[in-house]
């Protein structure tokens, strides 16, 4: 596996790049999760020869029985057809409308979209890139809520469209003159990163749109925040703006969320490293600690979006670089990157609180958090996966019980953090990250839990957790407890690596992983694991019951996941700009949604999007009968020279002469019924 985790010597010239993903980290000699398929494959006598006989081999009692235990399907719909056109596509006797577009006014002045917004203006409008999303319902209600969601990163020369129109652009550049950026520019960028929260209603024609009220707010890249656990007040998070530790401002590459069982909302930093830059160098070469060399910070060169190189030199756009400049760390941003990584917490009915980073969760590119099903007088048990190639799944356990009406978000600053090990026998465990615990102490450069944590990754590599590959949203069966865990995709598979849980070389489709805690109780030290599903075409792919997927469910690079009430497990796909609709990758068109019934086996495709983008973040309301999803990046995809042509692929979802604007989507039944039933 050595070549494998090495692959390319450029990692941006992996076929599955995208705009932002961090470099290589993971250095370490812990196992990968194909290793150990491997070694479970020849402790049982078989060769990875055949896929069916393969994952027959290792997975064949998890996958017998589940559809004759089952009553009939979840599924009420009749799939539809891969699609490569420009538009949402959804199933015969269903209804797909466009709500809260980038640039959709919430507050302030409530300023309307243009081409030539100002940064100030961006605050007061939705940002750009969606991703995760919840609806809170306001007094339990269907048609009255808040809308609150993730914006991941930006487009700039979409954001920019007004000034950028004409040069050749890629989907990340930005214009640096004189080795300057504008600071306009730069604002307008924090403030099309973070949240948005909004309140939305359906009008008299059930059209829903958003309402003007108190609690709609952006949540940016500038917003004040607090930390919170055992980070708080350590000498990792002391900057110049927070000299005892204590605060940081914004929230960066919001990916999935969480949604805690008291009913806030928790937004997930994913891809943020790339943002910094740090020059430190030592026998000139770069000289970067532990706690950023392990995360991706970049060594030299401008960061991300280089707002660290902002005309007025404003403190609010300097600390993006992390460079020592002053005698101690209260007096520049050495410690900047060390704010980020975290999951947040905010009130989405308290629109005057401060968001708070829960520091007990990791640090480590979150792509969300979810929780096991919740109990009163236990504690709350949550789950989060590290999205970058040989990184690794978590668990949280609270020290404290769950108390309903009682409990709030500091359940979450107590508790102990564990990293997944997966066995080659069908077993799992989870080793606790805490001092004195798998070899983290001090001898072993683990000083204490606030250091642990702020080095989440070197504390999972040292107690031998598995790496996994790129392991994004998760999702618990409400009914059964069983864990679902997507892992999305990996590109540098030979033939003589193909396993089961890697049916062809290249490996470019990916799989769904699931588990369930030993006595069902997700406190549990173990665990038992199994292949929900194996990802790709009709020729290397196995659904839940062992038979290749078919026209009607073929998918690739598996992303968003979601159980709804009944327990219908809602798949989304992003398959990256680079791939899209090539190579391996065409069979599958544009980027879907598509519905499982865990009990039965079935998956049929329910969506399909417009052109370059990603369908990602799902929900209904409490009635199940309105869908929201989200579609981000459409028209990525358009080369630098299409852009200085002023074509964009895409133009969803304005139409034609249009700027591409990622939007959520709502989905409603025309007989007014359960979506998907």
């Amino acid at each position: 596996m050595k070549d494998y985790e090495r692959d390319y010597e450029d990692f941006t010239q992996r076929p599955d790049f995208e705009h932002g993903d961090e470099p290589p980290c993971n250095l370490s000699a812990n196992p990968t999760f194909y290793d150990i398929l491997d070694a479970r494959l020849e402790r049982r006598g078989f060769l990875a020869g055949g896929l069916a006989t393969a994952v027959t081999a290792v997975f064949g009692a998890s996958f017998a029985g589940r559809a004759e235990a089952a009553g009939g399907s979840l599924l009420g719909f009749d799939a539809i057809a891969v699609a490569e056109g420009d538009e949402i596509v959804v199933p015969e006797g269903y209804v797909a409308r466009v709500l809260t577009p980038w640039g959709e006014p919430i507050s302030g002045d409530m300023p309307a979209f243009r081409l030539d917004n100002t940064g100030a203006e961006q605050g007061h409008q939705v940002g750009q890139h969606h991703d995760g999303m919840h609806f809170f319902p306001i007094e339990g209600s269907s048609t009255d809520g808040l809308l609150v969601m993730n914006h991941e990163y930006i487009e700039p020369r979409f954001l920019h469209a007004a000034k950028y129109a004409g040069l050749e652009l890629n989907s990340g550049a930005v214009v640096v003159e004189n080795g300057q950026r504008d600071d306009d520019d730069v604002l307008k960028e924090l403030n099309a990163h973070g949240v948005t929260v909004t309140r939305i209603a359906p009008n008299a024609d059930g059209v829903w749109g958003v309402v003007a009220d108190p609690h709609n707010r952006r949540v940016t890249g500038l917003t004040p925040m607090e930390i919170g656990g055992p980070v708080r007040g350590s000498a990792h998070v002391v900057t110049k703006y927070s000299p005892d530790g204590t605060r940081t401002r914004g929230t960066l590459n919001n990916c999935a969320h969480g949604v805690t069982p008291w009913g806030t909302y928790l937004t997930c930093e994913e891809n943020w490293a790339g943002y910094f830059t740090n020059h430190d160098q030592e026998d000139q070469k770069p000289n970067l600690p532990r706690e950023h060399a392990r995360y991706g910070v970049r060594a030299g060169g401008m960061s991300r979006y280089g707002w660290e190189l902002a005309a007025s030199g404003a403190d609010e756009y300097v600390r993006f670089d992390a460079t020592k400049r002053g005698e101690t760390a209260a007096d520049d941003y050495r410690n900047e990157p060390n704010g980020f990584g975290w999951v947040v917490e905010i009130d989405p009915f308290d629109p005057s609180s401060t968001p708070v980073k829960r520091t007990h969760l990791g640090r480590f590119a979150h792509e969300g958090v979810v929780f096991a099903n919740v109990e009163a007088g236990k504690p709350v048990v949550a789950y989060a996966g590290d999205d970058a190639r040989f990184e690794y799944i978590y668990k949280f356990v609270s020290r404290q019980p769950y108390e309903p009406g009682v409990s709030d978000g500091s359940l979450l600053d107590e508790g102990t953090l564990y990293a997944a090990k997966f066995n080659d026998d069908g077993t799992g465990e989870w080793l606790a990250l805490a001092p004195g615990r798998n070899g983290l102490t001090p001898a072993n450069g683990f000083a204490d839990l606030a250091d642990i944590l702020v080095n989440t990754r070197l504390a999972a590599d040292h107690a031998g957790a598995t790496k996994m590959d790129r392991p994004e949203w998760g999702a618990v069966d409400p009914n059964t407890g069983e864990v679902y865990f997507t892992l999305t995709n990996n590109t540098r598979r030979t033939q003589a690596q193909v396993d089961a849980a890697n049916p062809r070389a290249g490996n470019q489709f990916g799989q769904i992983v699931r588990w369930r805690e030993n006595r069902d109780d997700p406190t549990a030290h173990t665990f038992t694991w199994d292949l929900f599903v194996i990802a790709g075409d009709v020729n290397s792919s196995l659904d839940p019951n062992g038979q290749p997927l078919t026209a009607d469910n073929i998918f690739a690079c598996p992303d968003g996941l979601w159980f709804d009430a009944d327990s219908r497990l809602w798949i989304q796909t992003d398959i990256g700009e680079s791939a899209q609709n090539r190579g391996d990758l065409e069979p599958m068109g544009n980027n879907a949604m598509l519905a499982a019934d865990p009990r039965t086996g079935e998956i049929r495709r329910f969506l399909t999007g417009p052109i370059g983008q990603e369908i990602t973040g799902v929900v209904t309301t409490p009635d199940q009968r309105t869908m929201f999803i989200n579609v981000q990046h459409p028209g990525a995809t358009a080369t630098a020279e299409e852009w200085a042509a002023g074509e964009t692929r895409s133009r969803w979802p304005d139409g034609p002469g249009s700027i591409p604007r990622s939007a959520t989507v709502v989905i409603t039944r025309v007989d007014g019924g359960v979506i998907g039933a």
